[in-house]
Formats: C-alpha cells, sequence, structure tokens
C-alpha cells in the first residue's frame, strides 16, 4: 500500500505564503491622500481598471495612466490623457480621490476638468468610516 507524501507540498504552501506576505505590502502604488470616511457601499462592478484622479492636499493632480503615476500634471495634461483613454474605453470608471484636507472647490474643478475630457459619470472614492487613513 502506497501513501502520498505531502510534506514536500507544505512546504511549497508556506514559501510562497512567506513571499506574498512580503510582496503585498509593496503592491500598493500611487500618492498618499487622506481619504474622507463615508458609510457608502463599495462598488463592485468594476470589468476594467479605472481611470484614477487624485487631488492631493496641495491641489495637484495625479492620474494614474500614462508617464509616471507619481508625478503631478497640469489641468491640460489631465484633460488630454483622460479623452486619450475614454476614447479607447468608453466606458472605462472615472474616480476622483480627494484628501479630505483639500479645498473642495479643487476637487469639483478637478471633475469639471474630467467632463471637459468626456466623462459622463465620475465617482468619489471614500474610506469607510473608522478606517483611520
Amino acid at each position: 500500500m502506497s501513501e502520498i507524501n505531502v510534506v514536500p507540498y507544505i512546504d511549497v504552501m508556506l514559501v510562497m505564503l512567506v513571499i506574498f506576505m512580503i510582496t503585498a505590502p509593496l503592491l500598493n502604488q500611487g500618492v498618499d491622500v487622506d481619504l474622507p470616511q463615508t458609510d457608502a457601499e463599495p462598488m463592485n462592478d468594476q470589468q476594467q481598471d479605472p481611470l484614477v484622479l487624485t487631488v492631493d492636499a496641495e491641489g495637484r493632480y495625479f492620474l494614474n495612466i500614462g508617464g509616471d503615476p507619481e508625478q503631478a500634471i497640469d489641468a491640460d495634461t489631465l484633460v488630454l490623457r483622460t479623452a486619450a483613454v475614454l476614447r479607447r474605453r468608453p466606458k472605462a470608471t472615472v474616480l476622483v480621490r480627494g484628501d479630505s484636507s483639500v479645498d473642495y472647490g479643487l476637487v469639483v474643478a478637478a471633475m469639471s476638468l474630467l467632463q471637459q475630457a468626456g466623462a459622463a459619470r465620475v465617482g468619489l472614492v471614500t474610506e469607510p468610516v473608522g478606517e483611520g487613513g
């Protein structure tokens, strides 16, 4: 009667677990912003990567596509890049991550720029209440 030795499989699984635990925090990329907290329901219908515009505490714009996502861009570049993405993917989800300390007018101005670029609907990114950022 033969038996299967599972010890090597367990070793491989534990090594993979350690690798994933080390690399998972490194995958978080982008600009750090302190998001406002709300009780809103999370979005769950994301087929493609969304187009995310970040407005940091100083009012600078960062876009997660084109060039370096951690490089601030001006309003004209924002409109051009967003329009290019929306021409290729007209149903792309467009989201705005505004720092909770940034002036409300700057977030509205960013949303207006996205609308100029052709975004019909724009969502706002928040954190669940109780999860400090």
